[in-house]
């Protein structure tokens, strides 16, 4: 064996132990100590009595994602809001996914997710819900619906219309 390859094979260790720290000082933030944080409407635990979703945050969470992805916005609707709203109360009361009123573009559930990073992680990284993100829609409702007697606690719902 020539001296040359006997010290690559000796490098190749080394090598992948300082590859190794490198890797994991850029996930502790590069040792600066800054991460990046959500928005306090984004991980706000919504299991628990009270607790009021910032809707228009969740909204401008999806609408980054839909950018990302080379869509339009979403506008935040009110009514919208309230379909939600209504939807999700007859989820966390029954425990049985409602069914999408005929007139909506898109109907997207959730339950147990305590905030709405979780949930919206949730669906981002389920193939079948991340399309219904990217749906040909303009405005949007959602809403969070705390049942402690539930087996799943919080119960979410987004609907998207045009």
């Amino acid at each position: 064996m020539t001296a040359l390859r006997r010290l690559k094979l000796a490098i190749l260790p080394v090598a992948a132990i300082v590859a190794g720290a490198a890797i994991a000082a850029c996930s502790m933030g590069g040792g600066t100590g800054a991460g990046i944080a959500l928005a306090p409407g984004l991980s706000a635990r919504m299991d628990q009595p009270g607790a009021n979703l910032d809707r228009a945050q969740a909204i401008s969470m999806i609408n980054a994602y839909r950018a990302t992805n080379g869509l339009p916005a979403l506008t935040p609707d009110p009514a919208l809001d309230g379909t939600a709203q209504a939807l999700a109360a007859q989820y966390a009361q029954t425990g049985t996914p409602p069914r999408a009123p005929q007139d909506l573009t898109v109907m997207k559930l959730s339950a147990g997710y305590a905030t709405f990073a979780e949930t919206f992680s949730g669906w981002r990284n389920s193939p079948s819900d991340a399309v219904a993100l990217k749906a040909t829609a303009t405005r949007a409702g959602v809403a969070a619906v705390f049942n402690a007697a539930s087996t799943y606690g919080v119960h979410w719902v987004l609907v998207l219309d045009d």
